[in-house]
């Protein structure tokens, strides 16, 4: 994920590990909606600047930023990331997301993007900028939703590729 916010203009043209994305206007959203997906297929949504979803080929959750912190896929557990600044040095403060904190983050990840599934299929979205060497991202993004497994698998690592792979 990028160091810093970019705005949804810049994740358009710039997110070249994107290769196909698309960035929508979507009735109920307040923000813009940018739908991507890496060469092999693994998928990105991100809802204005926060909250963003990564996913691996399998349709688990690998990485994703929520209420303006980093969040990671490690043992199949989720982890905030904390930036902490000091005069020599920035580290990253770990806290692992368990229990109620955990399983409402799923269900909100889950409840969001079906959400917005329902508004791509009901066809109550706008198209603000497309790239895309294959068509139509829209009908991709479509398919890939409904895919997802139910509920959100976290991934073991937050890399692109799953574990076993």
């Amino acid at each position: 994920m990028a160091r810093h916010e970019q705005d949804r203009e810049d994740l358009l043209r710039e997110a070249t590990a994107l290769v196909e994305r698309v960035e929508l206007e979507v009735e109920g959203f307040s923000a813009p909606v940018v739908i991507g997906f890496r060469r092999s297929g693994e998928g990105s949504v991100y809802f204005g600047a926060d909250p963003v979803y990564q996913f691996n080929r399998a349709g688990e959750l690998r990485r994703g930023y929520r209420a303006g912190r980093l969040l990671k896929a490690e043992q199949g557990r989720l982890v905030f990331l904390d930036r902490r600044r000091s005069p020599n040095e920035v580290v990253l403060a770990r806290e692992v997301v368990t229990g109620a904190t955990a399983t409402e983050l799923l269900a909100e990840a889950q409840e969001r993007l079906d959400r917005l599934l329902d508004q791509l299929s009901g066809g109550r979205f706008r198209v603000v900028g497309q790239v895309s060497p294959a068509g139509d991202v829209v009908a991709h993004a479509r398919d890939w939703l409904r895919t997802l497994p139910r509920p959100l698998p976290v991934a073991t690592v937050p890399n692109v590729a799953s574990a076993g792979e």
